[in-house]
């Protein structure tokens, strides 16, 4: 009997000096990460209407993913995945020179959980814009130049002139009245406007992530459709 009792004290003994395998904290944390790579593009569609004659700086802006952003099989931003970002410069086109300008930055994603990402986001095409382009780094959205169209406001002034003038008076009121018709396309010129920068809910745009974005994996949906996982 003392015998068995001695052995099992040793049994104890030698099990509590035994190594207890400690879990792998780093092999852990790396299976709970992701990263959204610097440069990934990110399609995206407006929630709402933006303008250089309606929206001013410091106004917000809401927008949903059109599609999947997936890196080595893995889903990092679902599409309807929601993006918010802020309107940094707002410029109207000038009467004589300056063209209308948006420019706008992303700031954070918005995943169904409500798990929310903060990351740098800029403009880097317009596909959904007609008559403008992305003329910087910053993704500043600019108007095309009106300058034929406001030759040719001129130029039509001036033929329209010259041919009631010729009716009227002869060679001579041909040319007094195109120097007239000049004159008033070229007030109408500049008078006008440049075209507004208009980009209307549902406008498409395409988003870089200007710098590397980690992310928590267990918050991060699975599926492509970012309904898919909240239902």
């Amino acid at each position: 009997m003392r015998v068995a009792f001695v052995l099992l004290l040793a049994a104890l003994a030698s099990a509590q000096s035994a190594p207890v395998a400690k879990p792998d904290l780093a092999a852990t944390a790396a299976a709970t990460e992701l990263t959204i790579p610097a440069g990934t593009k990110v399609p995206v569609a407006l929630k709402h209407a933006v303008s250089s004659k309606g929206t001013r700086e410091g106004d917000g802006v809401y927008a949903e993913t059109t599609f999947p952003v997936v890196a080595n099989g893995r889903v990092l931003i679902p599409a309807g995945t929601f993006v918010q970002g802020r309107i940094s410069h707002i410029q109207r086109g000038g009467r004589i020179k300056g063209r209308a300008e948006v420019l706008m930055h992303f700031t954070t994603l918005i995943y169904p959980s409500g798990y929310t990402v903060l990351l740098p986001g800029a403009v880097e095409n317009a596909p959904g814009v007609d008559k403008t382009s992305v003329k910087d780094e910053e993704g500043t959205i600019r108007s095309d130049s009106q300058k034929g169209e406001k030759i040719g406001t001129v130029a039509s002034s001036a033929g329209t002139g010259a041919v009631v003038g010729g009716l009227s008076n002869g060679g001579k009121g041909a040319l007094v009245g195109a120097g007239v018709g000049g004159a008033v396309g070229t007030a109408i010129a500049m008078l006008t406007r440049g075209n507004d920068v208009k980009l209307d809910a549902g406008t498409t745009l395409e988003i870089v992530i200007q710098r590397e974005v980690p992310l928590d994996s267990s918050r991060v949906p699975t599926t492509t459709r970012a309904y898919s996982s909240a239902q």
